[in-house]
């Protein structure tokens, strides 16, 4: 029985981890690498393993950087079930479309600049009709409902309360070697965050297989998102400018949308125009309102016992044609826009940034993780000129980053998590999800907790179990 780590590793995208075990290769998700365009085209494109002999696979959540190269596993001959919970598959029936579609709008962009420069012309990673093979795959799971995914491997998704429908994943092995218990956490939420119920941790394991995307930081308390977010808004609004928020579409969107319906039914920010500017997120709001067996109390009390819907009220315009969202750039008065995608690496959003970033009076808020090499990452770090489009626009803008809203655990939630497995009989621990510095301050947490085995696996690096 051995594990590789193909993805994720020592980097918090393009999550991918194969585990063999009684001559089955099941994967542990197949997510799509982000970063320098050129560097994660490549990597994208290329497989530590063969796909078309893959048993199975197990997805934790719908998020990019954990499902999105899936339709490149189908474009390559994997024709095998891909396992995640009923939400997750709902969700993913509109996110691998859209990211087929984002990828070859994006290229016609792309392409545009290298005709005129004479370059070669860039092709998409995967097309739709490969998206299409992929969710013919998936079979939806109920959480807490025991399923056989391999000889000898039966997965178990438990509510991981990241975004809907995302699952930490018990993995009850038996094979020559004996049995084992082995846990994925995929990406862990945080409890009290709006809409979702708490995380559900994974016990009594013999060894995990756990993100530590934050493990060396702490957040600010969910408690205080909600007068930050308020107050950056009247504040904008006063000075005649735009709020733009990059956030994912699924997750991130409707947890801003839920916070601003009730600081709007509070009166605590200025009557001004709300956009959801996303296709993508518009549709997931739906399939967010077919799951209300995802939501915590709070919701039910606030909302939909009084049958309200958490996810509209009268300032909230959902912009799904081309057409209205290049009206947003002609609007003189202040507004806010959402618009994915959340690490500002594709989507309509780059189109709002880089007519908006130019204007002292306009907010960028940062509302989430943003990797390395990413627009998002760079507007965090400061930089005062950015590329879009392969074309330079300087950044006079306000840039705020607010990590209240992250539906990561951070380094206490991640041992909180943790706490329910005790290090007598959880011998190995492997950190993935995480860059380097994050993995290695939260190694040394678990170590002085009292796990006798933490590993941070290097990109490729196999480990016998």
């Amino acid at each position: 029985m051995q594990l590789r780590f193909c993805g994720g590793a020592r980097t918090v995208t393009g999550s991918q981890h194969l585990l063999s075990v009684n001559g089955s290769h099941v994967l542990l998700e197949c997510g799509l690498f982000q970063g320098r365009r050129a560097e994660a085209y490549e990597r994208n494109q290329q497989f530590a393993y063969d796909p078309a002999r893959l048993d199975a696979v197990l997805l934790s959540h719908a998020h990019i950087d954990h499902s999105g190269n899936l339709p490149s596993l189908a474009a390559r001959e994997f024709r095998g079930p891909i396992y995640a919970t009923a939400a997750t598959a709902g969700l993913c029936q509109l996110m691998l479309r859209d990211s087929a579609y984002l990828q070859e709008r994006d290229i016609e962009w792309v392409n545009k600049i290298r005709r005129r420069r004479g370059e070669p012309l860039a092709q998409p990673l995967y097309s739709i009709e490969d998206a299409e093979a992929a969710l013919r795959c998936f079979v939806g799971l109920q959480y807490d409902q025991p399923q056989q995914v391999a000889p000898g491997v039966e997965a178990t998704f438990r509510d991981a309360g990241h975004i809907l429908g995302s699952a930490g994943i018990l993995l009850q092995i038996e094979s020559k070697g004996g049995k084992l218990r082995l846990g994925f956490s995929g990406d862990i939420g945080r409890p009290g965050m709006p809409v979702l119920r708490d995380p559900q941790p994974l016990q009594d394991l013999d060894a995990l297989i756990m993100e530590c995307t934050y493990g060396s930081r702490l957040h600010s308390p969910p408690g205080d998102a909600a007068e930050d977010l308020a107050q950056a808004i009247r504040d904008t609004a006063a000075a005649g400018g735009r709020v733009i928020i990059p956030a994912f579409a699924v997750g991130r969107t409707q947890s801003l949308v839920y916070e601003l319906h009730k600081l709007f039914d509070q009166d605590r920010i200025p009557d001004v125009p709300i956009f959801v500017d996303s296709p993508l997120a518009t549709n997931a709001t739906e399939v967010f309102r077919l799951h209300p067996e995802c939501f915590d109390r709070e919701t039910y009390r606030l909302f939909l016992q009084d049958q309200r819907d958490p996810f509209g009220f009268d300032r909230l315009q959902y912009v799904r044609t081309v057409e209205e969202s290049k009206k947003l750039n002609t609007l003189k008065y202040p507004h806010v826009v959402i618009s994915a995608s959340g690490m500002a690496e594709g989507g309509r959003i780059l189109h709002h940034l880089k007519n908006n970033l130019d204007d002292h009076r306009n907010l960028v808020l940062l509302v989430g993780y943003a990797a390395q090499d990413t627009l998002a990452r760079r507007l965090m770090e400061g930089e005062k000129v950015v590329r879009i489009f392969g074309e330079e626009y300087p950044v006079r803008c306000k840039v705020k980053v607010m990590d209240a809203f992250s539906a990561h655990a951070d380094r206490r939630e991640l041992l909180d998590y943790l706490a329910f497995n005790s290090p007598d009989r959880l011998k190995r621990i492997f950190l993935v999800h995480g860059e380097l510095k994050q993995a290695q301050s939260f190694k040394d947490a678990l170590r002085s907790q009292g796990y006798p085995e933490v590993h941070i696996p290097e990109p490729g690096e196999v480990y016998a179990l």
